[in-house]
């Protein structure tokens, strides 16, 4: 069991790795697909639920390298189980999930304490593309979206019902933990409205870090440094979570290209710290979605 853990840990890290190394940043690339489950999504389990964490990273690259237009994604298993089959020779895509053992430890005095010790666990999907006789809504065509103007507006909602002190001025763009605001160039600066809210999801990733909200803390001391790798990396990949569930695409912030060298490091020296950031990213999403108002769809 050691040894598979170690093995799915080294195996997802190590292609984040191979990704960064050619200056590619595989949480910038959310799926367009011509496909009924939407033109910009995460990847999606045979029922239609969204994967999440580092799940969504490891898909997207899948995807990518294989050339997949569906987002979705089953067990073979599951797609018997729809009547359909795998194609020949057709290569699984790994997915993990936490699971846990408990083990009972005995003190000096002879008293037993049972804790519980997480570790991953993987599996493999196959992507709808990859398998014959599905029914056809497993490859239904794209349905009609908002237009960008009424997404950027739906944007623009989502970002002011969090009502996080959002300030503009100045050409940087930061979160001010102390006095606990989000610092913005004027909106006229940036190239295009997504580019906009791009980073207006990334610094409100780093808003939920605060001690009131989500408490996230890596020890940050300097630039440069891991604490600050590690934060840098939860909202990069936290502000490619939003962007996805808002339908827009991620744009890499140009000032954000220093950070590769030091991802790299962090990556390289702890094959933990993906799964860990990609967890605090999904966590900060969840924390912002939770921030909005109750739909009226039902």
């Amino acid at each position: 069991m050691q040894n598979e853990r170690i093995d799915i840990y080294a195996r997802v890290t190590n292609a984040i790795v191979a990704e960064l190394e050619k200056g590619v940043r595989p949480w910038h690339k959310p799926w367009n697909a011509e496909h009924a489950a939407g033109r910009i999504t995460r990847p999606l389990r045979a029922s239609g639920e969204p994967y999440k964490g580092v799940n969504v990273l490891m898909l997207w690259m899948a995807a990518e390298a294989q050339g997949f237009a569906a987002p979705i994604w089953m067990t073979f298993k599951q797609a018997k189980a729809a009547g359909g089959g795998v194609k020949a020779g057709s290569k699984g895509s790994l997915v993990v999930y936490a699971d846990r053992i408990r083990k009972t430890d005995a003190g000096e005095d002879g008293e037993e304490t049972e804790r519980d010790i997480f570790f991953m666990k993987g599996y493999t999907v196959f992507n709808v593309e990859q398998i014959d006789g599905l029914p056809e809504h497993f490859h239904a065509a794209a349905a009609p979206q908002l237009d960008p103007v009424e997404r950027i507006a739906s944007a623009d909602l989502f970002f002011a019902n969090t009502l996080a002190d959002i300030r503009h001025g100045g050409n940087q763009a930061y979160y001010a933990g102390e006095a606990d605001y989000v610092q913005m160039p004027p909106f006229v600066s940036f190239s295009d409205a997504e580019s906009y809210c791009s980073t207006l999801a990334h610094e409100l990733t780093h808003w939920t870090k605060h001690p009131s909200r989500l408490n996230r803390e890596f020890g940050r001391k300097q630039f440069g440094d891991a604490g600050y790798a590690r934060e840098e990396l939860v909202a990069e990949i936290g502000a490619a979570f939003l962007c996805c569930d808002l339908g827009l695409a991620a744009e890499p912030r140009a000032d954000h290209a220093s950070y590769l060298d030091h991802w790299l490091k962090v990556l390289k020296e702890d094959k933990r710290a993906i799964f860990q950031a990609a967890a605090h990213a999904q966590k900060a999403a969840d924390f912002l979605h939770g921030l909005q108002p109750p739909s009226n769809d039902s």
